[in-house]
């Protein structure tokens, strides 16, 4: 039976570009999409930018551009990135678009209608140095939960906790640095209490995987608490129906956005919206998001439905997070991959592939091992699939005119032997279980590679007297392809083209069951290139960093000088402007000791004078012995934000030099300097 069925993936965020991290949710959703496009059903998969928020805003400033100028080129160039990667979007809006904003005040509206929205002053975050009040995320601080440092000021990445910015344990701006003051402001608040005893029974509904319920399960435990709405002027978002100067939180119009991109769409196809949204629906609606956004779309966002009259999703699928050889991705390492940096040197479909093979139905997190992925691309895409389309087609061609044979014979029954495995592959990719698709159908390739090895076509092709069975082999050879690009085309769609193409016949699930017999194919020419170890390493860019111009986080990090620098590179100079932001400081080393599952960090305890200490991570293990470096002298960047990282909080950066020479080498000052005293 025929199914319609609207699919959407999480919105990425407008203020910076498309990385391999959010590609697992885009591949993974368009994996299902596709799926259900071949097996005949009414399928649908809309997405758009998450294009409101004071980062949005604030970015523009810098780059002294409209905020509108800036979402419209990282709309494009998002865009660009994930139709390089093959997601197969019918449609790829924006929330800043006519139909968010009267969607986002409707729901407001019915909300508000209903008592579920409430009024009071709250005290907020300002920072005093920009004149603005602070968003959540531009608040870090110590987590009032479980005293995690260095956490957002709306969430804790650490526990999971959701709270006030102003409940954060010694905040501090991210925009300035600043101290933020406390003042108070009008706000608006949706009762998500309201809708405590509907949620416990939704999470529990199978609409949720199991593990992802029971984390919501957390929240009820402590009560569902007012989630805060508006935001202040300035802001680059939908503004609230009669608030003047009051402005919808970027997460109230981020979910809409799933109805306003479907809306759009029927609107351009004859569609009746109500079929995918309206309360008697008869469409399947499921969305893919990573669970780390769970509690929006798992308590927040029916909320929302529920109150303002709108149907509710069918399923909500986490996905876990992505690390790169193990480790989080990192720009220092090399391994934060933009979208667009892996297209410059690879082909998308060996990392589609890979993350298939690597994903369930779990909220698993994965790794993108670099040395797996180019032996697995190789070995399985090249080496087992493409590879039997190259060696059976040239006998088509040389022996029998690029004509199939007229029959399997012998071997019709092997050929529906590989079909008996088709139902449990799709049912594999239904239930998101793509990493066993994947071994099924390698599985089928292996057989299909040893039926050829068994054969022996290139034996047979020196015996006249063989042609019959060699026609017959390289036929029943083709067919299994036919079968492998087909079965993989949700995850391979560009292999799957060229593939049909080169076989001169049509995508269809149904079509496998008659083989092609007697049919014409082109001449073979290459379906995918092997990788090179040189390409796959190309992708990890590890960046210089100087001593000359520290920037960014407190990397726990020595910092590096260039190994060949002239006075006129621009890469080796800054402005003096730039330079007299940094604060140098000499600090003496009251403690130095290894980090326990570290390779390169010293844990340093610094003085800084004025009886504070601070506590700094850096990469010089393999230069010195810790307890060499007590009470020794150095300098330190005393006002780079504090980072937290594995190991604990860095709350600097040591200075240190590095050549061909060798280091690092820490910078030491003359007799006579003291802890605390500035760097001139």
């Amino acid at each position: 039976m025929t199914k319609r069925i609207l699919i959407t993936s999480a919105l990425p965020y407008a203020n910076g570009p498309i990385h391999i991290g959010h590609l697992v949710e885009y591949t993974q959703t368009d994996i299902w999409a596709r799926y259900q496009r071949l097996r005949g059903h009414d399928c649908i998969y809309v997405c758009a930018d998450d294009a409101h928020g004071t980062a949005v805003m604030l970015r523009a400033q810098s780059e002294g551009i409209t905020p509108e100028a800036l979402i419209d080129r990282m709309h494009a160039e998002h865009l660009r990135d994930f139709t390089g990667f093959g997601i197969s979007f019918d449609l790829y809006h924006s929330t800043h678009s006519p139909e968010n904003f009267e969607i986002s005040q409707e729901i407001y509206r019915a909300l508000r209608s209903a008592d579920h929205i409430n009024i009071r002053e709250i005290e907020q975050a300002y920072d005093p140095v920009e004149g603005i009040f602070l968003p959540d995320r531009f608040i870090r601080g110590t987590c009032p939960r479980c005293k995690a440092a260095d956490q957002y000021g709306d969430s804790c990445e650490v526990c999971g906790a959701t709270y006030s910015p102003t409940d954060l344990i010694n905040p501090v701006s991210a925009v300035s640095g600043a101290v933020p003051e406390r003042r108070q402001s009008e706000h608006y608040f949706f009762q998500l209490g309201d809708f405590t005893a509907f949620l416990k029974q939704w999470i529990h509904s199978g609409v949720l995987q199991e593990e992802m319920a029971h984390k919501l399960d957390e929240w009820f435990s402590i009560g569902l608490a007012d989630w805060d709405i508006s935001r202040d002027a300035p802001y680059f978002g939908i503004p609230i129906p009669d608030a003047p100067g009051k402005f919808f939180y970027v997460w109230l119009d981020a979910m809409p956005g799933y109805i306003a991109a479907t809306r759009h769409w029927c609107a351009k196809h004859g569609r009746d919206f109500k079929d995918y949204w309206g309360p008697d629906a008869n469409a399947e609606i499921y969305h893919f998001i990573g669970k780390d956004i769970i509690y929006f779309h798992g308590l927040f966002w029916p909320a929302l439905l529920k109150g303002s009259g709108y149907r509710l999703p069918n399923g909500i699928f986490a996905h876990g997070f992505m690390t790169v050889n193990g480790a989080k991705m990192s720009k220092s390492r090399g391994t934060s991959i933009t979208a667009g940096q892996y297209l410059q040197h690879l082909n998308p479909e060996f990392l589609r592939y890979y993350f298939a093979t690597r994903l369930n139905s779990h909220a698993e997190d994965i790794d993108l091992n670099l040395e797996d992925f180019l032996l697995k691309g190789n070995g399985d895409l090249v080496g087992k699939v493409v590879n039997l389309a190259s060696r059976a087609a040239g006998f088509i061609h040389r022996f029998f005119g690029g004509q199939l044979a007229a029959s399997l014979g012998t071997d019709q029954a092997f050929y529906t032997g590989l079909l008996q495995h088709q139902e449990s592959i799709g049912e594999a990719y239904e239930s998101r279980e793509y990493g066993r698709a994947m071994r099924e159908i390698m599985a089928l390739a292996d057989q299909i590679n040893a039926y050829v090895d068994q054969n022996a076509p290139w034996t047979m092709a020196k015996n006249p007297e063989q042609q019959e069975d060699l026609h017959r082999v390289a036929t029943l050879t083709l067919n299994g392809f036919r079968v492998l690009v087909t079965l993989l085309s949700p995850v391979l769609p560009e292999l799957a083209r060229k593939s049909l193409a080169f076989l001169q016949t049509e995508l269809s699930w149904t079509g496998l069951a008659q083989p092609l017999l007697n049919h014409a194919i082109q001449p073979y020419s290459h379906l995918l290139q092997r990788m090179e170890k040189s390409q796959v390493d190309a992708l990890i860019q590890v960046p210089t960093e100087t001593a000359t111009a520290p920037t960014g986080n407190a990397s726990g990090k020595a910092v590096k000088a260039p190994a060949t620098a002239s006075p006129g590179d621009d890469t080796s100079t800054i402005s003096i402007e730039d330079f007299s932001k940094v604060d140098l400081r000499i600090a003496r080393i009251v403690a130095a000791e290894a980090v326990e599952g570290a390779d390169k960090l010293l844990h340093l305890t610094l003085d800084i004078g004025e009886e504070k200490t601070r506590s700094v991570f850096a990469g010089i293990k393999s230069a010195y012995d810790p307890a060499s470096l007590e009470g020794r002298l150095t300098v330190m960047v005393a006002n780079l934000a504090p980072r937290k990282m594995r190991f604990g909080l860095s709350e600097g950066m040591v200075m240190a030099a590095s050549g061909p020479e060798g280091g690092p080498f820490l910078l030491s000052p003359d007799t006579g300097a003291q802890p605390g005293m500035r760097v001139k």
